[in-house]
């Protein structure tokens, strides 16, 4: 659909429209893609997750698969809805707020509820949420300097992260339970590695983008006085 009436168009697509040759062309994305369904998913998810972790005392084995269900659910979405956006440009304003907010809400549901049932200590919860949030904001801080792009080593801490709360959302015992500490472990090491990478990332972008900053404005200045 190209924006256009077919009235104002003569009732037919123009021989050389770049649509119609199959190039891309800009139009205007609507916030009922995909991508933003599936984000809105995962946000609709949050209370039921939390809701399921805690039925009957929150040690239940059936309600606790029931929410290891709904927890990997939630993480497939966030494995899907960012990439559609970029594939088939679906990036809204909506979807840019929206994404890490969702992502953020799951993943502390799980931590919280889990540490306030006694299976997981505060500790790790606060570590990884306060390198979830304080990276949420240095992003912010930075964005008009430039994108911090997702690391390899990011992507990684996301799906150990994953892997690892969800291994402590299902009701294990022995050696799985013993694995499980293991992972997350190994999770919460990545998660203050890929935090200190992120910050040196930040700090070099901001000079960056101050130092072109100022190249501009006594360019400008330059022009000014000629």
């Amino acid at each position: 659909m190209t924006g256009v009436p077919a009235s104002a168009a003569g009732g037919h697509r123009p021989a050389a429209s770049p649509d119609h040759l199959g190039d891309p062309v800009d139009r205007p994305v609507g916030l009922w893609n995909i991508a933003n369904i599936l984000t809105m998913v995962r946000l609709l998810l949050v209370p039921g997750f939390v809701l399921l972790l805690i039925h009957a005392g929150g040690h239940d084995p059936v309600w606790r698969s029931f929410a290891w269900a709904a927890f990997a659910i939630a993480m497939i979405t966030d494995l899907f809805d960012g990439e559609l956006a970029r594939r088939y440009n679906l990036v809204t304003d909506f979807g840019k707020i929206a994404d890490p907010i969702a992502d953020k809400a799951i993943m502390g549901a799980a931590l919280v509820g889990l540490s306030a049932l006694g299976d997981l200590p505060w500790a790790v919860t606060a570590v990884i949420l306060f390198r979830e949030v304080g990276i949420t904001l240095m992003r912010f801080w930075v964005i008009k300097h430039g994108v911090i792009p997702a690391s390899r080593g990011g992507k990684l801490k996301t799906l150990t992260q994953g892997i690892a709360v969800g291994m402590y959302v299902l009701a294990l015992t022995g050696p799985l339970a013993t694995l499980r500490a293991w992972v997350m472990a190994v999770a919460v090491v990545l998660t203050v590695l890929t935090g200190l990478d992120y910050v040196r990332q930040a700090v070099v972008l901001r000079r960056a983008g101050l130092a072109a900053q100022r190249a501009a404005e006594r360019a400008a200045a330059g022009g000014g006085d000629a």
